[in-house]
């Protein structure tokens, strides 16, 4: 592949861009702030401002041909579709469709499952509008690529963990848990091992394959929330009911209080040849501590 195309620079897509700029690989970001924007040319790639939510011609290097492009740009955080990712792929030239596409979705999909363990062959059964928009959005790609004879993969991913990413405001609001004893399965990666997969799943994924990218680990939110306090030497937040929370909490936070599930990631072990820096909360928590404010 000649080159790579990040659409969505957000944390994760600026991590990748450094990536592939120690490879002096020709890059191209679309981005969706000035922010974004003006850190990807420092690292003297070629960038563009977008907005996914209005239409309108968008700019392509002529090599995308022949390129790797990841797609990162979150769905509205309405509806039980994704007009972003349509307005993108409908954007995209006859002439300059890219060799592979990688799609970050999320676990979402999957819905509750009372923490029975989900691996890839799990028929998806989103339960909110979150896990809606993205099961949509995987079946645009899939049916674009395939129209497209574009190779495509899928990776799903939970929680994302790392430096800068850490609840720490919340914890110190003083907001409440969920009894541990009640509390739902949940799943994490850290980023620097999201990135690793990413980087993988270029080199190494068979066609049209889906991935599940997590640590292989879970815990519950609560114990993810208590393992931080404890490290920060912060006050542990007040514990309380399952039937609580639902009176207490906003409806954001229960969408994901309310799925259980355990993602299995052997297929990505095996077929990607991961080798996780953070495969556990204590590896990996030590190691968001320098950028933690």
């Amino acid at each position: 592949m000649t080159g790579v195309i990040i659409a969505g620079c957000g944390d994760v897509g600026r991590r990748l861009a450094v990536r592939f700029a120690e490879r002096h690989m020709p890059l191209w970001g679309f981005v969706q702030t000035s922010m974004s924007l003006a850190y990807l040319r420092e690292l003297s790639m070629e960038a563009v401002q977008i907005d996914l939510d209005r239409s309108g011609a968008l700019s392509w290097p002529e090599w995308m041909s022949d390129s790797l492009l990841y797609y990162l740009i979150p769905p509205p955080r309405e509806g039980q579709s994704d007009p972003r990712l349509q307005r993108f792929l409908g954007a995209i030239p006859a002439d300059r469709r890219p060799r592979r596409m990688i799609y970050i979705s999320t676990s979402a999909v999957y819905g509750d499952r009372n923490g029975e363990w989900v691996t890839e062959e799990t028929p998806p059964a989103p339960d909110t509008d979150r896990g809606r928009r993205r099961l949509a959005a995987e079946q645009m790609l899939q049916s674009w690529c395939e129209n497209q004879d574009v190779s495509f993969v899928t990776l799903r991913v939970p929680g994302i963990y790392g430096p800068g990413r850490l609840p720490v405001k919340r914890l110190r609001s003083g907001g409440p848990l969920v009894d541990e004893r009640e509390s739902a399965y949940s799943n994490r990666i850290h980023v620097d091992d999201l990135v690793e997969v990413c980087l993988a799943a270029a080199e190494r994924a068979p066609d049209n394959r889906i991935y599940n990218v997590s640590d292989g680990h879970p815990t519950s939110m609560t114990d993810y929330m208590l393992q931080i306090a404890d490290l920060l030497g912060l006050e542990a937040p007040p514990i309380i009911s399952m039937d609580e929370a639902q009176a207490m909490l906003s409806p954001a936070l229960l969408s994901f209080l309310n799925e259980s599930k355990r993602l299995d990631n052997r297929r990505m072990l095996k077929e990607l040849g991961v080798r996780l820096r953070y495969p556990t909360l204590r590896q990996g928590l030590p190691a968001c501590l320098p950028e933690v404010v």
